[in-house]
């Protein structure tokens, strides 16, 4: 599954929206494992726009790159130890980010 492609605007919108969400999923000492990636999945599924907590980051901008790019998101952003990603439903998409 193909990550969407955004622009800067529409990172900006969409890390705006996140910015009162909880972090939905939680990587700890063992990295990016399958099961990290299902939790993303299924979380990108239910929501379409999710908070990821890092707590043991060694290079926190890779391992964003990594988790969006095996759930097949775009990267909206990292802040701190937190990565945002977003990937509209297919069919029926709740977050329509304005094209400018």
């Amino acid at each position: 599954m193909a990550a969407p492609l955004l622009t800067g605007r529409e990172r900006k919108a969409l890390r705006a929206l996140a910015h009162h969400l909880e972090p939905v999923v939680h990587v700890g000492s063992a990295g990016i494992t399958d099961a990290v990636t299902r939790q993303v999945d299924g979380a990108l599924r239910a929501h379409e726009l999710v908070k990821v907590r890092l707590h043991q980051p060694v290079a926190k901008h890779d391992a964003a790159a990594a988790l969006a790019a095996a759930a097949g998101a775009a990267l909206c952003g990292v802040v701190g130890h937190v990565v945002i990603l977003y990937r509209p439903d297919p069919e029926r998409p709740k977050i329509i980010v304005a094209k400018h």
